[in-house]
């Protein structure tokens, strides 16, 4: 696939048709992947774009997914980084790659590494820690053995911007293939509950989390404005 990444607010997005496309895209390169939505869009920085167009931006909302198809992208679809992960591990998994967890409380990471066992038996997992890096030294330790067990596959449950930052510096140390989670790990194991699959299925998923947590009206607000500039074409 050749580089024909849409520029959204200098923000640069692949627009992937599905998850077959995008793993097809990774299989054959190493690099971060990061998971684009409106707000991400809108809210952009000169180092929130900096960090994204050096790496691989994905539709991770269906805000990023409609901006794609205003540029004439029709094709393009939404590709839930907490499904993503997962469709990484079915399709590496059986060639025998290694995978590397990072993030979460001790008892999430803990019970995310037992679930995978489970769900994919055979699985190689070459490490794991939780999401608290206290120290340099810990980030140093961290680094230091990413570099000397070499996993096909990072993944890094921090949030945005901080995961990234993190990844970007595995990167130097040893290539390989990352994914930033956020909170995947704990939609995983079952202390988060993600919006039910007619939610998902109609895009909606950001009303399921405003209905259950009315708080987010302020952020929410701003998808109206993203669509307004996107119908304006100025995204």
């Amino acid at each position: 696939m050749q580089d024909d990444r849409v520029s959204l607010n200098g923000v640069l997005v692949h627009p992937f048709t599905s998850f077959d496309e995008l793993l097809h895209y990774v299989s054959g390169r190493k690099g971060i992947l990061v998971a684009i939505n409106a707000e991400k869009i809108l809210h952009a920085t000169p180092q929130t774009r900096d960090i994204i167009n050096r790496n691989i931006g994905y539709c991770d909302g269906a805000g990023a997914v409609m901006a794609l198809r205003k540029h004439g992208h029709t094709g393009a679809v939404k590709l839930p980084g907490c499904e993503l992960w997962l469709k990484i591990v079915a399709a590496l998994a059986p060639q025998g790659k290694t995978f590397y967890l990072v993030g979460g409380r001790q008892e999430v990471i803990e019970q995310t590494v037992q679930r995978l066992r489970v769900d994919f038996p055979g699985i190689r997992i070459a490490g794991w820690r939780n999401g608290y890096l206290k120290t340099d030294d810990e980030k140093a330790a961290l680094l230091a053995d990413i570099a000397a067990r070499r996993p096909d596959v990072v993944f890094v449950a921090m949030g945005s911007p901080r995961q990234e930052l993190l990844m970007e510096e595995m990167m130097e140390r040893h290539a390989a293939i990352y994914q930033g989670l956020g909170g995947s790990f704990d939609v995983y194991v079952g202390t988060v509950r993600r919006a039910p699959a007619w939610w998902v299925r109609h895009n909606l998923e950001f009303l399921y989390r405003l209905l259950r947590q009315p708080s987010r009206i302020k952020r929410q607000i701003h998808l109206v404005t993203f669509w307004l500039r996107v119908q304006a074409g100025k995204i």
